[in-house]
């Protein structure tokens, strides 16, 4: 998993499309990519797809550091140790003690999306 790092741009691809659960079960189906034949419009849509991916994964990661955060709060009688969050998460010790960090990092600056 990569390092907890925030990119200066902010990414604002298409918003994904949910795919019908027909299509989900049709391995070769993507996002009807498949279906593009002009190669112009193929690369702009996984372009957007790329970067809507991309974005939702950073953005998924943030959630995942104020939550470490928020259980490794000491001021919280439930806490969880870095190894159990780690475990949880399956991540490495090593790596949930950044994670943890970030997080408090994201909390102070008021969440995901504001560090």
């Amino acid at each position: 998993m990569a390092e907890p790092e925030r990119t200066e741009r902010k990414l604002r691809p298409a918003p994904l499309l949910f795919e019908p659960s027909e299509a989900v079960a049709d391995p070769e189906h993507f996002f009807d990519l498949e279906s593009i034949e002009d190669p112009r419009e193929l690369l702009a849509r996984a372009t957007e797809l790329t970067l809507a991916f991309r974005a939702a994964a950073e953005r998924a990661m943030e959630f995942q550091a104020v939550a470490a955060a928020q259980l490794a709060d000491p001021r919280r009688f439930d806490r969880l140790d870095p190894a159990l969050i780690a475990s949880e998460a399956e991540w490495t010790e090593d790596y949930a003690l950044k994670m943890i960090e970030f997080g408090e990092t994201l909390q102070r600056g008021g969440g995901p999306g504001h560090a």
